[in-house]
């Protein structure tokens, strides 16, 4: 048994450690914070909660609780201390205010009244009375003493799993108004907290007096404490808190009482917004209200402390919400006092989806018209983007913290602004036959005529690392399809990605839809956007293997159109010609190696090793300086071979590839269907019947015969632009342009038809006639 430790001062309020383990003094050189943050200002952005060392978690009475008000959540509770735990261990100072008391106290003395009347019953009325037992109604008081002791008890339980000890405090209003009392208070938190100890904090209720209406706020420098929410505050600025964490049974602030109709979550609220607030009833147990907890949350924050309202009783997020909320996620309401200069990353979507509708009203030639402008704008501004491009390589080669391949897919040249203008002139014209053209049209009855015509899909997201010339092709693809478009660039680009961002808006304000392409340069995380499901329909990631996956794994709620990695085959036949073969996989290879259509692995067949051709691909490739990595069978035919593949699923993006030898066409079929990603994979053979079954088995989104891998690209295909190759099995697959953002609605035109009409005691039929449609047909 570990020794309690003694109280050292008689203080006027209550204070009660646990003896369940040892006390740790913490180390400051093994913290990993470095110095604590100067308190008197609050966090500005989310993304800085992560210097959070002081924390205050506050946990309302909804939190605690189970749904019938008698007893604890304990699987909720137990989620909630573990994250409390962890960052306690990670060197943060982490305090809890809970309630739960006057619960667990009408639990055990519901149980106690029962067993007593039971047993009354049992003795003067025999059993047959007991099932008219009734439980008066318990007096809050009596049951916060009573649950008190178990309460701590519980917290003292599940911390224990983490070592880390706990102490209670109970306090009142008088305990904060005294100002011995108040240093006493404050002298015992910092010593506990300088000693590793989490306390756990809680008015006592046993003596509380009842709370007085519209005391909430006195002032800036008085609060009373009524309630657990002002009691998080008062104790968050007097200990010069960081971050005050205060968890409800809502998701957060709305601008209304939630689950009414209009209601908006709230992200970041800022002193002076209270009048745009409609507050509804308070929850279903203690004795605040969202009011009382804005109020208490404002007062905070004017103290200098970060405040963050969220939700701690959905089972989805409980177990990582405290966790989330440091990491500087979007979860939850933020307040904040830094008001940005923008609009939020939620008002440009509503800006973009109110735009884009009037986007995909205009014209057929009003929209390539705009697309024409942002062609003519990449030529006669080049002086100016290839500026900002040069800040930006230069910024990117002083940090170094881009790779190669990514240097290169961020530099911008004249050729490739001059190729850009091309491919959108070029999509201009093929905007003329998109959306509003009818792909159906059906005789369902006499009178009553159906259409299948080709809509925009609504919001799209595009989130694109280091490549600025993806912002203008993208945008030209969603002006031409009538799409809203939020862009999402790297900030490796941030200086290109303005600039052709201002030139792409100043096309569209041709027609007055400026606002229909935005750019997100907030602080957002990729991760954040993700979530925005009710605002964004569809989700196209450029970039790495890593950023598409991530991204895919985030967006759970809003599909996603992309490839995760680009592992592209060329496999060399025996009946291959050397000139072909030569020059094919140094272009697929050596033309743009950080392409996702460049070559990574080539197989060549067996017969091939220790001849002419063999020995030429590979002088070739020594020429080009392109590193080889030798497979497992490639490996076991040489004495000395480069260096062995780490795997075969490898994405190298740079001048590296890996030889891999096959038995057979067939084999080679079955190595790309093992190892490859479903991109694009070639074979270079004379042999037509070799090559026609490769073409037809092997499943990927791309295949050629005798061509370079990289033709894989929407503008060498005539789609005049692309948002990237899909790898995906529905929807669109490959070079994704322009008829890959259009989705399809349905049009029925009638006279009065109803289905009644066509029952057995109807007058109407079903006639299902096909109706041809004129090529160029526009709804």
């Amino acid at each position: 048994m570990f020794a309690r430790l003694a109280s050292c001062s008689p203080l006027p309020f209550r204070t009660r450690q646990s003896n369940v383990c040892p006390v740790y003094i913490r180390a400051f050189s093994q913290a990993k914070f470095s110095l604590p943050r100067p308190h008197g200002k609050s966090f500005a952005h989310r993304s800085e909660l992560k210097q959070a060392k002081r924390i205050v978690v506050k946990l309302g009475s909804a939190v605690v609780t189970r749904g019938d008000e008698c007893g604890l959540a304990l699987g909720r509770l137990a989620s909630i201390v573990e994250q409390v735990a962890m960052l306690q261990n990670q060197g943060r100072e982490m305090m809890i205010v809970t309630s739960g008391a006057v619960a667990f106290g009408k639990q055990r003395l519901r149980h106690e009244i029962l067993l007593s009347q039971s047993v009354r019953q049992a003795l003067h009325s025999g059993q047959n009375q007991l099932k008219d037992m009734s439980v008066p109604v318990l007096e809050a008081r009596a049951c916060a003493a009573a649950g008190q002791s178990g309460l701590m008890a519980l917290y003292e339980a599940m911390f224990t799993q983490y070592s880390i000890c706990t102490a209670q405090i109970l306090v009142t209003n008088l305990d904060f108004h005294d100002e011995q009392k108040r240093r006493n208070l404050n002298s015992t938190l910092h010593e506990l907290l300088r000693m590793n100890i989490v306390p756990i904090i809680n008015t006592n209720d046993a003596v509380v007096p009842p709370p007085v209406p519209n005391s909430d706020l006195q002032g800036v420098n008085v609060i009373s404490i009524k309630d657990n929410d002002s009691l998080a505050a008062r104790l968050a600025v007097e200990m010069k808190v960081d971050l005050l964490i205060a968890l409800s049974d809502v998701q957060g602030l709305y601008d209304s009482p939630p689950g009414t109709d209009d209601a908006k979550l709230i992200d970041i609220f800022y002193p002076g917004d209270q009048q745009s607030i409609t507050y509804g009833t308070k929850s279903r147990v203690g004795i605040g209200g969202m009011e009382a907890k804005v109020k208490a949350a404002l007062w905070a924050l004017q103290g200098g402390t970060s405040v963050i309202i969220a939700n701690g009783t959905d089972p989805k997020v409980t177990g990582h919400v405290i966790t989330d909320i440091v990491e500087g996620k979007k979860v939850g309401t933020f307040f904040s006092e830094v008001k940005p200069a923008g609009p939020t990353v939620e008002q440009q979507t509503e800006m973009a989806r109110h735009a884009g509708r009037t986007l995909a009203s205009l014209l057929p030639e009003q929209r390539a018209e705009i697309i024409c402008c942002l062609a003519e704008l990449l030529t006669e501004k080049k002086e100016e983007i290839l500026n900002a491009n040069k800040k930006d390589m230069e910024l990117a080669t002083t940090l170094g913290r881009l790779s190669q391949p990514l240097i290169s897919r961020l530099s911008l040249s004249t050729a490739k602004l001059n190729s850009l203008a091309i491919g959108l002139r070029q999509l201009a014209v093929s905007s003329r036959n998109s959306v509003g053209r009818v792909l159906r049209r059906t005789r369902v009855a006499n009178n009553l005529e159906l259409e299948q015509i080709t809509v925009p899909i609504g919001v799209l997201l595009v989130i694109f690392e280091s490549r600025p010339d993806c912002l203008p092709q993208v945008s030209a693809l969603a002006i031409a399809s009538g799409n809203a478009l939020l862009l999402k660039g790297g900030k490796e680009a941030s200086n290109t990605n303005k600039i052709l961002h201002q030139l792409t808006q100043e096309a569209l304000s041709i027609h007055g839809v400026a606002d229909a392409i935005q750019l997100v340069s907030t602080r957002e995380e990729v991760e954040d956007l993700c979530r925005l499901d009710k605002m964004i329909d569809l989700i196209i990631p450029r970039g790495s293997s890593q950023l598409v996956r991530e991204i895919q794994r985030a967006a759970k709620g809003i599909p996603v159109l992309g490839h995760s990695e680009g592992i592209c085959h060329v496999y060399i036949d025996s009946d291959a010609s050397i000139d072909k073969a030569l020059d094919i996989v140094k272009d697929s290879k050596c033309d743009y190696p950080a392409a996702c259509n460049a070559m990574e692995t080539l197989l060549i067949h067996r017969d091939l090793l220790r001849t002419p051709v063999f020995d030429q691909i590979i002088d070739m490739l020594r020429t080009e300086q392109v590193k080889i990595h030798a497979g497992p069978r490639f490996a076991s035919y040489l004495t000395f071979s480069p260096s062995e593949v780490k795997s075969l699923r490898t994405e190298y993006g740079d001048l590296e590839c890996c030889i891999e030898v096959v038995d057979s066409m067939q084999e080679a079929v079955d190595h790309i269907h093992k190892y490859g990603s479903s991109h694009t994979d070639v074979i270079v053979t004379e042999n037509e019947e070799t090559a026609e079954q490769f073409l037809q088995q092997v499943d990927s989104a791309c295949v050629f015969w005798n061509s370079s891998s990289r033709f894989a690209d929407g503008y060498r295909f005539g789609l005049g632009a692309e948002v990237g190759i899909s790898t995906a099995r529905i929807h669109a697959r490959g070079p994704v342009g322009l008829e890959g953002l259009l989705t399809t609605k349905w049009v029925l035109r009638g006279e009065g038809h109803t289905v009644a009409d066509f029952s057995e005691q109807g007058s109407m039929k079903y006639l299902h006639e096909n109706i041809p449609v004129p090529q160029g047909s526009f709804n």
